[in-house]
């Protein structure tokens, strides 16, 4: 069992920032990766960026260049670190967790939700023109 609990979302106009935070928390937090998804009304869930447990980073085109996932193993925290920020971006995001495997060895986790176990509740993120 792994618990997940976001915070850091909130309202903010274009161009502007947010910083995003995940705590992990539970008995067996061995992981593969840790993610971002989100979920826009209507639509359906999309990868944002996952962080393997050894640092390696991948990141959805719509978002690569403006945001930054990293992690401090010590406080079991991931983050997504959101810059210029579009109204497109608006969204409900939610941190995913993935047991340990090894199925990627040294690769990249994959944007694709049914590669995760466990799933926070999410924090709304919504960006004004």
């Amino acid at each position: 069992q792994v618990q997940l609990v976001e915070s850091g979302g909130g309202s903010v106009q274009a161009g502007g920032s947010l910083r995003l935070s995940c705590v992990a928390s539970g008995r067996s937090i061995n992981r593969d990766c840790l993610a971002w998804f989100r979920q826009a009304p209507g639509k359906e869930r999309e990868g944002v960026a996952t962080i393997t447990a050894g640092g390696r980073t991948y990141y959805s085109a719509s978002v690569e260049g403006r945001f930054t996932i990293s992690q401090d193993n010590a406080e079991r925290t991931v983050y997504l670190e959101m810059n210029s920020l579009k109204p497109e971006d608006t969204a409900m995001y939610f941190c995913a967790f993935r047991h340990f495997s090894g199925a990627y060895g040294t690769g990249p986790c994959p944007l694709v939700t049914s590669a995760f176990n466990w799933w926070g509740q999410g924090t709304q993120v919504t960006v004004s023109s």
